[in-house]
């Protein structure tokens, strides 16, 4: 994802915003700021994944399952074996992910916002917290709002099915209810998010050096504690 596109997201301001010197000693908000700069290079990097083509799908930590309803139990008979055959649930599986993509677009910039504006009443036990712990403050903060926003997106991309004979066989199904598989493939969406940008937070955990990060290599550093 080149510079450009992250700008449109946010996360290019968001980057500039949270950009500090480098510095041998640590400013009495430094820790806060560290927290922030974490978790906008953790974003930026997922988003840059998950918006690639194929971005959800080709993710080991990301990809989202297809809804039970479409090939479970509350489809008629003939349908039913058609949308379990594997064919079919392999084309659906491709679109549930495109569809995230979507929903992800809208993700972003939500995102980017968030960290900008976040509260943090304990940047310190954040920093010294478990490998994902300031991912985790953000969803606390997002809250449902992700899937909130996404759920248009998302609800789109699913009308863009690219099948006709999954057309022809989601014609034949009875009782599938498309503003309730939204909503799942949106939560599920949501949650991958997440994974993928504590994913994120983990390897710059690991090696803050990869990062060229003058603040994060200093707080994150190894042996560093406060």
């Amino acid at each position: 994802m080149d510079y450009h596109r992250r700008s449109v997201l946010g996360f290019g301001a968001a980057a500039t915003l949270l950009a500090l010197p480098g510095c041998s000693s640590l400013p009495g908000l430094s820790l806060t700021e560290a927290v922030k700069r974490l978790l906008t290079l953790s974003a930026q990097n997922a988003f840059a994944e998950l918006m690639q083509p194929n971005g959800f799908f080709d993710s080991q930590v990301a990809r989202i399952s297809v809804p039970d309803s479409l090939g479970g139990s509350r489809v008629t008979s003939i349908a039913t074996a058609l949308l379990r055959s594997k064919p079919i649930q392999d084309r659906l599986l491709l679109q549930v992910n495109r569809a995230a993509e979507k929903g992800a677009e809208l993700a972003a910039p939500i995102v980017a916002d968030t960290i900008r504006n976040m509260s943090i009443a304990d940047a310190a036990a954040i920093i010294n917290g478990g490998p994902r712990a300031a991912t985790s403050l953000l969803q606390r903060q997002l809250g449902d709002t992700l899937v909130d926003r996404m759920l248009p997106g998302i609800g789109n991309g699913l009308r863009l099915f690219d099948n006709e004979i999954i057309n022809l066989v989601l014609a034949q199904a009875t009782n599938v209810d498309f503003s309730s598989i939204s909503r799942d493939v949106t939560a599920k969406a949501s949650t991958a998010i997440y994974r993928s940008i504590g994913a994120q937070e983990e390897a710059i955990r690991a090696n803050p050096q990869a990062t060229n990060d003058p603040l994060l290599m200093a707080v994150l550093g190894v042996g560093k504690a406060f």
